[in-house]
């Protein structure tokens, strides 16, 4: 297909065949081969009954976008709407995981005395809402209870437990306070029946216990950051094999926090230690839009982390001018069962492109050409996709499947050649996947730190959080980092994110480590500033763009 309506992986998935899908460790996220639907992202315009038909769930969401699951042989007339814009095909999510509140100033304003500034009784978060979108929570953790043994959960989205889901919405089910309380007073095994979500990688739990946790299961020694905020809690996910959630999952919960904020009328902070490499890195993904839609709506604020790619060799750019020939040398290790890569150029600019094998043949010039492109080397198949111009992105897409024809990507050195043949800005960018899908020693040979962060920390209206190490005061080398030749200055800050102490599932806390647990410190401290504005009346303003720039 060649529909500029559908993103080029969901142009490349439509065109390819059911083996090609299969190896590949992208083109089938968001497809149920059993039922032959797609779960898919969509921006429109007009009325959301526009959206309907036969098959076709629509879940509309905040802002003009929605997720629709459709039959794949839908997908050509639903994409000629004209209340459809684009449609964005989902994309796997990974954890940004890998003596701080001292370090970061938190616990001078958490006092009870006097604080500068402050006046009597320190900034605790209360009256501010305190959003987590991530592996669910232990709601039985004394940190996410009161004194008197009661939550402080005021309500939690399960997207993992078929039963009752908000309003709204159709997967999941949603647990209220009442019902957890209800829970609680129970013994554990039959409270846990009544409200059986479990938070299995202990991510979640973690994350909101330094973004809020009270600490009573420490005595207060291990006290979050807005202790006495009130939470709401999403768990990312419907069950499947590789349990990691999806975009489309993540755009629900994160807008249905910006509901809760809106009905009960209360500011919001929200917390994403989530993210993922797929996209140019510029702000222009429909889960990057709708980001920055939503944080207008409301007294909000969205933190995120920058991701752990600092360090890695899944990134490198750089820069081709008119004739020149550049080499840029991909390492894949041996048993690499899968393998995509993507190049991002400005459209204007016309290079031809070479892949050489680790045996030294080599195919090419590929030029831009219709439809997806097909060729041999060694035992490996690759299956190319030249991108088109769509509605928001201004940069061009060229991507690169390698699908192994036994079990396994040739291992080896090999290249890709980009010669210069009518530029005008030159610039190119290159990515790996993250989440580490990859054995360690693949990755470019010359690669760049700059320019690592990942999806949506990239979006322009979130505050992107960094790690550092706060014991050495220096910079933790493995935080995702922005560049001076993408578009926004990004990271806005860093926080402490190395061994940091965090509530994990059974009552007790462990060290954690990545910039998943250097965003919350910032969630937390973004509603100490609201708390002190809005609900103590001394800046009614301050959310949304003046924290961003207090940052």
């Amino acid at each position: 297909m060649n529909d500029q309506k559908l993103d080029n992986l969901l142009n490349l998935a439509m065109d390819s065949t059911p083996l090609e899908r299969e190896k590949s460790g992208n083109l089938n996220i968001g497809f149920d081969e059993r039922l032959k639907l797609w779960d898919v992202i969509v921006k429109y315009s007009g009325p959301e009954s526009g959206l309907n038909g036969d098959r076709i769930q629509v879940v509309p969401l905040l802002g003009g976008y929605a997720v629709v699951t459709l039959p794949e042989s839908e997908i050509t007339e639903f994409s000629s709407r004209t209340q459809v814009e684009f449609i964005e095909k989902p994309k796997r999510m990974y954890f940004e995981d890998f003596q701080a509140n001292q370090a970061s100033c938190i616990s001078s304003v958490q006092g009870s005395g006097a604080v500068p500034g402050i006046g009597t009784g320190g900034l605790t978060g209360r009256g501010i809402l305190m959003g987590v979108v991530d592996s669910g929570v232990d709601f039985y953790h004394p940190d996410f209870r009161t004194e008197n043994g009661t939550t402080r959960i005021l309500k939690l989205w399960d997207q993992s437990i078929l039963g009752n889901p908000p309003g709204g919405y159709v997967m999941g089910t949603e647990y209220t306070e009442e019902e957890i309380n209800e829970a609680l007073i129970l013994s554990e095994q039959e409270g846990r029946r009544l409200v059986p979500s479990v938070d299995f990688s202990r991510h979640g739990t973690s994350v909101l216990g330094i973004a809020a946790g009270n600490g009573r299961a420490s005595g207060g020694v291990n006290r979050g950051v807005a202790y006495e905020s009130d939470l709401l809690v999403v768990k990312l996910g419907t069950p499947r094999e590789d349990s990691f959630p999806r975009t489309t999952e993540l755009i629900q919960g994160i807008d249905y926090l910006v509901r809760q904020s809106l009905e009960l009328g209360r500011p919001m902070v929200i917390n994403l230690s989530f993210g993922n490499n797929y996209g140019s890195h510029r702000g222009d993904s429909l889960l990057e839009t709708y980001i920055d839609t939503v944080a207008n709506m409301g007294r909000l604020v969205i933190c995120a982390g920058t991701g752990n790619n600092g360090n890695d060799n899944l990134h490198t750019s750089g820069q081709v001018l008119d004739q020149e020939i550049q080499e840029i040398e991909l390492g894949v290790s041996p048993y690499e069962p899968v393998l995509n890569l993507q190049l991002w150029k400005a459209y204007a600019d016309e290079m031809e492109i070479y892949l050489e094998h680790p045996s030294g043949t080599r195919i090419g010039p590929l030029y831009e050409e219709l439809g997806p492109q097909r060729h041999r080397m060694g035992s490996t198949e690759l299956l190319i996709y030249y991108g088109k111009p769509g509605p928001f992105q201004i940069t061009q897409e060229i991507y690169f499947d390698f699908l192994p024809r036994g079990n396994y990507v040739d291992s080896g050195v090999w290249k890709i050649i980009l010669r210069g043949r009518n530029i005008r800005e030159g610039e190119y960018y290159m990515w790996l996947p993250g989440g580490g899908v990859l054995n360690p020693s693949t990755g470019f040979f010359l690669p760049e730190a700059q320019g690592t962060l990942t999806i949506p920390s990239t979006a322009s209206r979130v505050i992107t959080v960094g790690a550092y190490d706060s014991r050495l005061n220096t910079y933790a080398d493995f935080s995702g980092r922005g560049s001076v030749r993408l578009v926004y200055r990004k990271p806005d800050l860093a926080a402490p994110g190395v061994n940091i102490t965090a509530p994990v599932p059974g009552g007790g806390y462990a060290f954690v480590t990545g910039t998943s647990f250097a965003a919350p410190f910032v969630s937390g401290a973004a509603a100490l500033l609201m708390e002190w504005g809005i609900v103590r009346g001394n800046d009614p303003f301050l959310y949304g763009a003046d924290i961003i720039g207090l940052s």
